[in-house]
């Protein structure tokens, strides 16, 4: 199983960013793709969840209306589009699979699987 994170960078506050998490090694419409985040000295924060049952994106009060987490399952990618950037979003950016219910999509011990993840830095 590989998860390969990508897309990150530095950026100016309010720009953008589009991440990606390409996967190969299981059978990707059977898997919830979740993105977490964890900047330095913090813990590991979730930030969004696309379930495979209803590809439903489900999102972080921190960055709903700011961020679009999408799948492309014919790619075996997943994507999280990050606008309007602050320097709060400064992080290093996982994506995980698993099968979570609902209630527990932020839970990260509901993943198996996690790719290495991509810094993302939001400053002037």
């Amino acid at each position: 199983v590989q998860l390969q994170a990508s897309g990150g960078g530095l950026v100016q506050p309010g720009g953008a960013l589009r991440l990606s998490c390409a996967a190969s090694g299981f059978t990707w419409r059977d898997y919830t793709i979740a993105w977490f985040r964890q900047a330095p000295g913090k813990e590991r924060e979730w930030v969004s969840a696309i379930r495979h049952t209803t590809s439903t994106p489900y999102y972080a009060d921190s960055v709903k209306g700011r961020f679009t987490a999408s799948r492309d399952n014919t790619k075996n990618t997943a994507f999280l589009q990050m606008n309007n950037l602050t320097p709060e979003d400064t992080a290093f950016y996982y994506c995980a699979r698993g099968r979570p219910v609902l209630s527990a999509l932020r839970d990260d011990g509901m993943y198996y699987d996690w790719g290495q993840g991509t810094q993302v830095t939001v400053s002037s």
